[in-house]
């Protein structure tokens, strides 16, 4: 186990200053290399901020969004095959990721992000993570989960999509095959207003769980949500993080600022959690998830498609099948259905791309 994976499965709060996409800050196109020099000036706010790591987000657009014209609620900025079209292109393997990987390194701060899809999950394993972070979207991709799975590393997931059934069916999934896991309590959405927070779930969680270390994900402004979560018991603390919240971009409003970054560190770091009154955030200790029925699933839940062109009769293995969205506009089955298909036939010839029904198995 490496020094990144023990702190963070330490007793210690680890905190991760989630960048994202942060680095895109135009509607404009700009160079790689200008992408790049973002990125890295957002490493340096992080590290000078405080915290233990930096996440960014990973798309491969071929094996994650389909070409429908579809736009979500919370970024009315670009639809979202453009969108991620835009991410993947941007963001080369050698003169993007492997340059940023190696800067947090020779800056002495974690460098992880989280994989949108399994392509973008290989592309980063060759980049070198130290720790896998599932969104909240692709916490039931099983293509995804199997490969990353593979790897023997820690995985965080996110539960701002899913409900308590679905939420147990992954952690029983994960902690089978012996991967560290953290569960990060989320509430999905952009910012989240205070009574939704619900923070008495982390209680739940953490005896429904107790050998998962729990964590929170904090879509809000400000950072007294995330004191209260680490005052009952998040070890591991996600807040969105940029230079501005009035650049361009899908996560840019709702994210602290380096200054705002550095005075909540301090706080955790001086055990000044100890003082806030989590009353006001607890909520239901034993609720339903506000992920069960949250309005973004239908845009970033995934449907299983054909992932190559596969011919009548053919045996079909996890290697042939995307998982893909948005499900809402994609008639095939859950991507959390995968055990159901992988080593049955194809009745008939199936297009890549085309969507996988019972009807189309023998």
């Amino acid at each position: 186990m490496d020094l990144s994976t023990r702190k963070l499965l330490s007793d210690d709060v680890f905190i991760i200053a989630d960048i994202g996409k942060n680095f895109i800050q135009t509607e404009e196109g700009k160079s790689v290399d200008e992408y790049l020099r973002n990125a890295k000036d957002l490493v340096d706010a992080a590290k000078n901020a405080g915290v233990d790591a930096v996440k960014f987000q990973t798309h491969e657009v071929e094996d994650e969004q389909m070409d429908i014209d579809i736009t979500s609620p919370h970024f009315q900025g670009s639809d979202r095959y453009s969108w991620v079209s835009r991410n993947t292109e941007i963001t080369p393997l050698e003169e993007f990721w492997k340059p940023l990987k190696k800067y947090c390194d020779e800056c002495g701060i974690v460098f992880f992000s989280t994989p949108m899809s399994r392509k973008a999950a290989e592309k980063l394993d060759e980049v070198g993570v130290p720790f896998w972070k599932v969104g909240s979207g692709d916490v039931q991709d099983y293509i995804m989960l199997d490969f990353i799975i593979s790897t023997g590393k820690p995985i965080i997931i996110s539960t701002g999509m899913v409900s308590l059934n679905e939420l147990n069916k992954v952690v029983e999934y994960i902690t089978s095959k012996n991967s560290p896991l953290i569960v990060f309590y989320c509430v999905s959405q952009y910012p989240c207003p205070l009574e939704e927070f619900n923070l008495g779930t982390i209680e739940y969680l953490k005896e429904k769980y107790p050998d998962v270390v729990i964590g929170f994900s904090d879509h809000s402004l400000g950072y007294d949500a995330s004191l209260a979560a680490i005052k009952l018991g998040a070890k591991v603390m996600e807040k969105h993080f940029s230079l501005s919240r009035d650049l361009w971009g899908a996560d840019h409003k709702v994210s602290m600022t380096p200054d705002e970054m550095k005075e909540m560190v301090d706080k955790i770091k001086n055990n000044d959690f100890k003082n806030i009154d989590e009353s006001t955030f607890f909520g239901e200790k034993e609720k339903e998830l506000e992920g069960a029925n949250n309005k973004f699933r239908p845009y970033f839940n995934k449907t299983l498609v054909s992932g190559t062109n596969i011919p009548a009769g053919g045996v079909i293995t996890k290697e042939m099948v995307f998982a893909m969205r948005p499900k809402m506009y994609i008639n095939g089955l859950s991507s959390d259905r995968l055990e159901d298909i992988v080593g049955r036939r194809a009745k008939k010839d199936l297009k890549k791309y085309e969507p996988i029904l019972e009807t189309c198995l023998l």
